[in-house]
């Protein structure tokens, strides 16, 4: 079986690894050349920096690697999950039950543990902090990075902020602005986590101030309810409920967001009523921070399209503040009428030049700003910039997006795609914690390099060294965040020459989570299926043995049969 799916699969070697490594990304060569030509100049005539606190971009900022922030009051586990994610303690790091972690921390990827400095941080010329300059040195002073060798980190950068305060403590002055820090840091993240205590629900000032600054980054906001290990069902349930409340009370939107429930460190459950739940919700927590790095050029995309959006409407702003001021005299009583009748002007800025209103600044804050301008001063509306702007957004934007992988994309276009724009199989599949003995499970066969024995018919698995073999074959296919696509794997399935129906029937017994992809064990069963067809003649299974089906489908298995959710 392993020699003949290595024959069928040598035709799908995606290109080498020299041939990768000689081409740039396209995706942010592009992005650079874009923002350069067609949006710094309007940023800089209508002081995007000074209006939105957000200093110009930066070609490191397009090169850098996705970012994970984490957020959260302070004994909430942050930096527990992070040294769990990297299976090890990172230079810096302090736990405990008191706010241990009072600076920001950013873990890079490097060949020797060491701590840097936030000033020296802060002007490295290949990372992405230079625009933190502006908080001063009392903040700086609280920065620092943790560098160490990490594969995880080769793929991401994580940043630990200093837990949030409460009750008496929130009325200490840090020395600089909290929550403006965290603002930075989100415009530029790929992934927030918000992270909250079973036994500590209540939302502080502090936090809820530092939620609202996450205005605008729902999409990447995710919530972990950690430490629920340490209640019971009943209680869980009602923490659980008591959390969405809250935060439907905090965050202004329509849309539930998504929590994670369970307990992020390497120690065993000190409850295993939720084993089950625990380890699924940690399952595709994990599978969500896997598939970032496939996800960062639309990241960008998407960022610098909000970022236009924000310029075009600012530049119609200032170029009608500065068209409405007189040309001689009573210009400070002119500036201030109309910042006194600032909602009258949007509305009629946004209906002359058709605008959304949710591309317009925070008119409290934008008010604030404007008393310390001269409108004189300002510049006059450019239409050839606007244009630009224009431009970017019905042209070079979405020709940028067609080079992305879509749902209409051959696989052959498909991996050349994820080659040329620096997405790869090599920068997709960060490798992330699994521990079956955390969640009361024997970690036996994990510890015997010969794997479990067929007494053992809970973890036995008789494809267990096929799916060592094939592997390599597995991997050469390129997969994205682990997983085939649909077309890849069909690809696959074809060339063995069989029958349709037989292949309909292949995949329905293999694709046993019904996702429509083949994860590495899926694709394993399918060879040995289409193994057993043609080099022995065997007639295809109603249904899989269960010794075939791997230990981790098995739930879903079971579920499926039974009736329930499949």
């Amino acid at each position: 079986m392993a020699e003949w799916a290595s024959h069928k699969t040598a035709t799908n070697m995606p290109p080498s690894t020299d041939d990768a490594a000689s081409k740039t990304s396209r995706v942010s060569a592009q992005l650079k050349s874009i923002y350069k030509d067609n949006i710094l100049p309007a940023e800089k005539r209508y002081r995007y920096d000074f209006f939105y606190e957000s200093p110009f971009l930066t070609d490191v900022e397009f090169d850098a690697k996705p970012q994970v922030m984490l957020v959260g009051q302070y004994s909430v586990g942050k930096t527990s999950f992070i040294r769990y994610m990297l299976g090890r303690d990172f230079p810096g790091a302090r736990i405990g039950p008191e706010p241990t972690t009072d600076r920001f921390t950013c873990l890079i990827n490097g060949p020797e543990e060491r701590t840097i400095p936030g000033n020296a941080l802060s002007v490295h010329p290949d990372l992405p902090f230079r625009g933190l300059e502006r908080f001063g040195v009392s903040f700086l002073s609280r920065f620092e990075g943790s560098q160490l060798p990490s594969s995880v980190l080769r793929s991401v950068t994580l940043v630990d902020t200093p837990g949030i305060l409460s009750g008496e403590k929130q009325r200490v002055n840090r020395g600089y602005d909290f929550t403006k820090v965290v603002a930075w840091f989100a415009e530029r993240a790929d992934l927030i986590l918000l992270l909250f205590d079973a036994h500590k629900l209540d939302i502080s000032d502090e936090l809820k101030s530092t939620i609202d600054v996450l205005k605008g980054h729902e999409d990447k906001i995710r919530c972990i309810l950690n430490k629920a290990d340490q209640i019971n069902r009943q209680q869980l349930m009602r923490v659980y409920g008591a959390l969405l409340w809250s935060l439907g009370k905090t965050i202004n939107s329509p849309e539930v967001l998504r929590v994670y429930v369970g307990s992020f460190w390497s120690e065993p459950l000190q409850n295993l009523d939720n084993a089950e739940l625990f380890e699924q919700e940690e399952s595709d927590l994990m599978r969500d921070l896997a598939i970032l790095p496939r996800q960062s050029a639309v990241r960008k995309i998407n960022e610098l399209v909000k970022r236009i959006r924000k310029v075009k409407t600012l530049a119609y702003i200032i170029g009608y503040l500065k068209a409405q001021m007189p040309t001689v005299m009573g210009k400070e009583k002119k500036q201030s009428k109309l910042i006194t009748d600032m909602p009258n002007v949007f509305r009629t800025i946004m209906k002359k030049h058709n605008l959304a209103p949710g591309d317009f600044p925070d008119i409290n804050k934008f008010s604030e700003k404007l008393k310390d301008t001269k409108f004189s001063e300002f510049a006059s509306l450019k239409v050839e910039q606007i244009q630009l702007l224009e431009d970017c957004l019905t042209g070079h934007l979405p020709r940028l997006m067609e080079e992305l992988p879509s749902e209409r994309d051959t696989p052959e276009t498909l991996r050349a795609k994820l080659t040329d724009s620096g997405m790869g199989s090599s920068s997709v599949n960060i490798p992330l914690p699994t521990r079956a003995s955390k969640f009361g499970k024997s970690d036996a066969g994990a510890s015997n390099p010969f794997g479990f024995s067929e007494e053992d018919e809970d973890n036995y698995w008789a494809l267990e060294e096929s799916a060592e073999r094939l592997k390599d074959s597995f991997e050469a296919l390129g997969p994205v965040g682990g997983f085939l696509s649909p077309q890849t794997a069909k690809e696959v399935l074809v060339k063995t020459g069989l029958q349709k129906e037989q292949l309909r029937q292949i995949w329905q017994l293999s694709d046993i989570d019904r996702d429509g992809y083949f994860d590495h064990h899926e694709y394993v069963v399918a060879m040995f299926l289409c193994d057993a067809v043609i080099q022995k003649g065997r007639p295809i299974p109603a249904e899989l043995p269960a010794s075939v089906i791997p230990p981790s489908k098995r739930p879903l298995f079971k579920e499926r049969k039974s009736g329930g959710m499949f």
